[in-house]
This record gives C-alpha cells, sequence and structure tokens, in this order.
C-alpha cells in the first residue's frame, strides 16, 4: 500500500469572451484562467484489491461516478490496466461546491497526477492534460494551472507570464447556485448577432495587460460575457460587485458563469477590513480573502 497527498488550487476567470457556437455544441471561447490558492487536499492510498472508492467531508460533493476524481481514476485504470491499482480518494473540501471554482475540475487533475506517480506512468503534463480534455474544459488547466490564455472550448492552453501580488477576495452567496448550461444558452438566445462580430483578437489585448504587471491595469480590464445575462437575472450579484468596488476593490468581476464573484485589492491589509464590512452588510455571503497561485496541483507528500 501507498498513498500521497496532494493540494488542488481554485480557479478563476480574469476576462471570458464567448465567440460563438461550435459545431460540436460547445462555445468557442477566449479567456484567461488564473489559479487562486484556495485549495482542496486529497489523500489518495492504493489498494490490494482493484477497486476505486472515494469520501469525502462535504455532504454535497457526490461520492458515486458522477465525481470527477472518481472517473479520472477509471480513466487512467483503463488506459493502465497493468499498472493500475485500486484506490481510495478523500477529499478534504474548502473550495465551495458549484461555485463556478472548478472545484470538481481541480480534484479530478489532483488524482491524475497523483495516479501518475503512485502507479510509475511516467505521464508528462502534455499527456495528462489530453486525459483531463476527455472529463472536462477546465480539467486541463487546473493540472497545471498558474496563468493561461484557453481557446477552443477552453482546453487550448498557452501559458501566461504569472499575475503577483495583491489579494483575491471571493465571495458567493451560500443558497445561490447558477447553472452553466443555463448562462450558455441564455447567452446564445440573447446575443447571437454579436458573435460574428466577436474577435480573438480582443483577449490578445488583455494579454498585453497582464505583461504590464499592474494589478491596477489588470483589475481595470476584467471582463467576462456572462455578466451580460447573470446579472439582470441574479440583481444581487451585481449589488454585491458594487459593494467590493466601494470598499476600495481595484476591480470585481463575476467569475465564470458564477455565482461566484471575485475583487482584486492591492494588498491583503486592505482586503482584510473590507471584507470585515462586507461581511455585516452580506450576511448570506461567505468570503475568502487568498492571493494568486503559480500551480494547479501540488503534491504534499
Amino acid at each position: 500500500m501507498s498513498q500521497c497527498t496532494l493540494a488542488a488550487a481554485a480557479k478563476i476567470n480574469l476576462y471570458l469572451r464567448i465567440l460563438g457556437l461550435r459545431g460540436d455544441g460547445y462555445h468557442e471561447v477566449a479567456m484567461v484562467l488564473q489559479s487562486v490558492n484556495l485549495r482542496d487536499t486529497l489523500h489518495l492510498t492504493t489498494q490490494s484489491r482493484k477497486d476505486m472508492s472515494i469520501t469525502c467531508d462535504h455532504p454535497q460533493v457526490p461520492t458515486d461516478g458522477t465525481n470527477l476524481a472518481l472517473k479520472a481514476a477509471h480513466l487512467l485504470a483503463e488506459a493502465f490496466p497493468k499498472q493500475a491499482t485500486g484506490v481510495h480518494i478523500h477529499i478534504e473540501k474548502q473550495i465551495p461546491v458549484a461555485a463556478g471554482l472548478a472545484g470538481g475540475s481541480s480534484n479530478g487533475a489532483a488524482v491524475l497526477v497523483g495516479l501518475n506517480h503512485l502507479w510509475g506512468l511516467g505521464l508528462t503534463v502534455p499527456e495528462l492534460q489530453g486525459f483531463a480534455a476527455q472529463l472536462g474544459s477546465d480539467m486541463p488547466f487546473c493540472v497545471q494551472g498558474g496563468t493561461a490564455l484557453g481557446t477552443g472550448r477552453g482546453d487550448i492552453l498557452e501559458p501566461l507570464p504569472p499575475v503577483t501580488g495583491g489579494a483575491v477576495v471571493l465571495a458567493k452567496f451560500v443558497n445561490l447556485s447558477i447553472s452553466t448550461p443555463w448562462a450558455y444558452r441564455t447567452y446564445s438566445e440573447t446575443f447571437r448577432h454579436t458573435f460574428a462580430e466577436a474577435s480573438a483578437q480582443e483577449s490578445d489585448h488583455f494579454v498585453q495587460v497582464l505583461a504590464s504587471h499592474s494589478l491596477a491595469e489588470i483589475a481595470a480590464h476584467l471582463h467576462n460575457d456572462f455578466e451580460k445575462v447573470v446579472l439582470p437575472a441574479h440583481p444581487e450579484i451585481a449589488q454585491l460587485k458594487q459593494g467590493f468596488l466601494d470598499q476600495g476593490a481595484l476591480g470585481s468581476l463575476l467569475s465564470g458563469s458564477g455565482p461566484t464573484v471575485f475583487a482584486l485589492y492591492s494588498d491583503a491589509t486592505l482586503a482584510q477590513p473590507a471584507v470585515e464590512q462586507l461581511r455585516i452588510d452580506y450576511p448570506e455571503v461567505d468570503f475568502w480573502v487568498t492571493e494568486f497561485c503559480p500551480w494547479g496541483v501540488a503534491m504534499i507528500q
């Protein structure tokens, strides 16, 4: 029996543009993905029997075949039956569930990295990302993390210079969830006429802004097309964004299709008192003060 422990980082989108509808039913996107240091911890333990099992300390996380971490284990076992053993996966959750922060994808990525180590597969990061792409659009990014431009359906990745410094505040209404398929469908129905005008070149400008390494400039150019449909449907999210700005944030944005909102501050000493006030103003919201992270999955032991 052998084991390893891994940290799996959450993900936000600093930029998200929906460019059109693809022939395979997915949407063509251009997005800048960013890891943040809010992490789940995964414990992987091999078993002599070929059984795959999973437990989690959060009651809302499924522990059946729908869990992406378990799907990742089965995928690698099918690809490498001679090297595969049974494995038990235990997840300690810190990333909120159904928050648009790629918590499930990051867990799946961690299992791919962990089993690559435990089973001695010798897979490279691009090879692991190839397996990850079979399970979800976010998962290839979560394998490596850091800062990256995602195109195609978000799974074609180009690493970008890391964003450093400052503080990131994440905020999620406790009892609010937003369906990503609903967000894409509603955006397509409402803004289909703009698809022809949408251009991936616009993301090039944001990448140039990133290269300036100015957090204030980055905050000033945050963009997410999903806000056009999510904020009218959920005005409380728009109010929370404004609350961040009123409390001195450099910028604030919906992450992915939501419902999580993030805000950028020049440092944690400014972010912390802002959060203390916002907790009073928004008792129905959970807050986390964190930072940018240069990795997606890290081996702890």
